[in-house]
């Protein structure tokens, strides 16, 4: 099975770090004309110098808060207007995380605390669909995949309220977008990782555990290792290709085994 993206044009937000990058750089690599989302400008600019595009694929990084559904409608615009669909032909959303932010007792958590991770998980999530839908509309078809987290399958590792709560979320708002979508030929599904350390956040995380407590999380791991950013890449791809044109509103688990 031959996975190509050529003439596809492909929002991947969070681009800047870890699973973000990986598919960004994935679909690149596999032809599709990425555009990059995040926030952090300086972080763009090296998701493109690393990257090995092909087949005729290219990475153009574009500065936006997906939690400002302005800025989202404008960018989403832009990236239209350079596509030979008119539409947004594949949009992912990896955006997200714990927000720099550790474990509380709940009575300890503000809420800036919990809105934070709540905006850019599940609202950066609904933004971006919002803002791509009219698009695949009009094209009669469409591609949407959300990054959730095998936290919002069960408990989250970080143990953070807000974290598992958003990523459970997402699943929900993927389940749903799906049944409302399917009809205009837009599909709506969900990867969920097992836990790596790919971004500042995870790899502290990591550290915490110590070298017995990491060695007993990759020992829980059916494949006995730490999944990487390509593993969830992978599984983006199936979504994002017309391999995929009947599977909508599933959440797949990544997570090297049970």
């Amino acid at each position: 099975m031959e996975i190509e993206f050529q003439g596809r044009t492909i929002i991947v937000t969070g681009a800047v770090r870890g699973i973000g990058r990986g598919i960004a750089h994935a679909l690149a690599a596999r032809g599709a004309a990425v555009h990059a989302f995040d926030v952090l400008a300086d972080g763009l600019e090296e998701t493109v110098s690393t990257a090995s595009p092909a087949r005729g694929g290219s990475i153009r990084p574009v500065v936006v808060d997906v939690t400002d559904p302005d800025a989202v409608q404008a960018a989403v615009a832009e990236v239209e207007a350079t596509s030979s669909s008119g539409a947004v032909d594949v949009a992912v959303h990896s955006a997200g995380g714990v927000r720099g932010q550790h474990p509380k007792a709940i009575e300890e958590v503000t809420p800036e605390d919990w809105r934070a991770i709540q905006a850019v998980n599940v609202d950066g999530a609904f933004h971006l669909a919002r803002a791509t839908t009219p698009g695949m509309k009009r094209a009669g078809r469409g591609r949407i995949v959300v990054i959730s987290s095998r936290a919002g399958l069960g408990v989250s590792l970080t143990g953070i309220q807000s974290y598992g709560t958003a990523k459970a979320a997402q699943i929900g708002l993927v389940r749903q977008l799906a049944h409302e979508l399917g009809p205009y030929g837009i599909t709506v599904n969900s990867v969920a990782p097992g836990f790596m350390p790919t971004s500042p956040d995870y790899v502290r995380q990591w550290e915490s555990y110590g070298p017995e407590g990491q060695k007993a999380l990759i020992e829980r791991t059916a494949m006995r290792r730490l999944g990487q950013p390509e593993d969830i890449a992978n599984a983006v791809m199936f979504f994002a290709s017309d391999f995929a044109g009947w599977v909508t509103g599933q959440t797949l688990p990544v997570t090297g085994g049970p």
